[in-house]
């Protein structure tokens, strides 16, 4: 039997406890994993990418089913080089789904082999996104328990506070 693949796309600016529980959610339906951080030159992110990719590839250094792994220009290219077909999203809120569902169909338009499956996160994590948690950790706040420790550590080192 064929093992079943999975992407899931980001740029993981950084790694949250509500990806890790989307991570694990996925797990539990595919065989494999794959986070695959998009390298997109319009953004400029808090961690450079090698950055992003350690502390991810620390945060999951048990889990033998996932592998980290960039990728720069379409989705859609990337998940047929991986030699799958599907591509997993987490949602939390409706504008997610808005965004998420418009990027759903441009890809299906794309390459109507590719399909999408939407999780949405538990409820603890809902109101958590990457970009809160970096503007919380720039003014000083408190961020553990939103994000793995090492994360913690390194938002702290970035603003000063470490």
């Amino acid at each position: 039997m064929k093992e079943k693949v999975v992407i899931y796309p980001g740029t993981f600016d950084p790694i949250t406890n509500g990806h890790l529980s989307i991570i694990a959610r996925t797990l539990k339906i595919f065989d494999k994993l794959v986070i695959a951080i998009l390298n997109n030159p319009q953004k400029i992110p808090l961690f450079p990418l090698k950055e992003r990719m350690a502390m991810i590839r620390e945060v999951l250094r048990d889990q033998t089913r996932v592998e980290v792994d960039s990728f720069t220009g379409l989705l859609v290219d990337y998940v047929v080089k991986k030699k799958t077909n599907v591509v997993i999203r987490g949602l939390r809120a409706l504008s997610d789904f808005e965004y998420e569902f418009q990027m759903a169909l441009m890809n299906r338009k794309l390459s109507r082999e590719v399909q999408s499956i939407f999780l949405m996160t538990d409820y603890k994590w809902f109101y958590t996104s990457s970009t809160i948690i970096k503007e919380a950790a720039s003014l000083g706040g408190d961020v553990s328990g939103l994000v793995p420790a090492i994360v913690c550590k390194k938002l702290k080192e970035k603003f000063g506070y470490g």
